[in-house]
């Protein structure tokens, strides 16, 4: 059988800012749930209301971690709660070390591993827009009217119910959606709550602070818009390693990719 042809698919600034996003992310993580043990709960309101408490991370007296989701209790002693204190023992903190940016508890050093990594993804993903416009890929990225109707087809197909996938280009409907609802919906909105969190932007722009029910809020939403966003990214890695991981990895390290038989061009 014909060897299917390999197309130039990423230019360097794609590559390049695309790791840097990712990575960035990564260190967001890390750095916000060093944040987050501060404060170890998340309350549905315009302040701190224990009545209003959607999740809570703390221990009890003897060392048991307890997480609590919508007043429901969960023991989670040793992960969470009780677990890693960054420094080769135990102690009460809602996640641990191994998780966090630094792995020793410190606020301060916290915020400031969060900022740096929140400008390095802010610009990397410009980048990544501006780049995508002057090439013309981010035409090929957004998701368009015509695309809606191929994404129960495409999700079929990637359920093994349907042997072949819609007709696409260099991405395919699903994809699209993906990456249209991060790029302008989820990541815009992860910027915008992270700064209503700040008590200075909060006293210049506090209007932006209120459309998010106030900084307790902003910070419910924050949690909830970096799960939706770790989701994305585990599903992407998913997919990654079930469509041809090594031709997948190829392309975003050295541009080129080798077409399979329902892809689009890449060009």
């Amino acid at each position: 059988m014909a060897q299917r042809p390999t197309v130039y698919r990423h230019s360097i600034a794609t590559r390049l800012t695309h790791w840097a996003f990712f990575l960035a992310f990564l260190a967001l993580i890390s750095s916000g749930l060093q944040i987050f043990n501060a404060a170890p709960y998340l309350d549905a309101s315009d302040k701190s209301n224990p009545a209003h408490r959607v999740l809570s991370i703390d221990s009890t007296d003897s060392h048991q971690g307890i997480t609590t989701i919508f007043g429901h209790r969960f023991t989670t002693t040793g992960f969470l709660g009780y677990t890693d204190d960054g420094m080769g023992g135990k102690t009460d903190r809602a996640f641990p070390g191994w998780l966090t940016i630094p792995s020793y508890q410190a606020l301060a050093d916290g915020r400031r591993w969060h900022l740096f990594f929140a400008w390095i993804m802010v610009i990397s993903g410009l980048l990544y827009v501006i780049v995508g416009i002057l090439r013309g890929d981010l035409r090929e990225l957004i998701l368009k009217r015509a695309d809606i109707p191929k994404l129960l087809p495409m999700q079929l197909y990637y359920l093994r119910l349907r042997k072949d996938p819609p007709p696409h280009g260099k991405y395919n409907p699903l994809q699209k959606l993906a990456y249209t609802t991060v790029l302008f919906v989820l990541a815009p909105l992860m910027i915008l709550t992270g700064l209503a969190l700040s008590p200075s932007f909060d006293a210049q722009f506090h209007p932006i602070t209120v459309v998010f029910g106030g900084r307790q809020f902003a910070r419910l939403w924050h949690f909830v818009l970096m799960l939706l966003l770790i989701g994305f990214f585990v599903t992407h890695l998913v997919l990654v390693t079930t469509t041809g991981v090594i031709n997948h990895l190829r392309s975003m390290i050295t541009g080129w990719y080798r077409l399979g038989a329902h892809d689009g061009t890449g060009i």
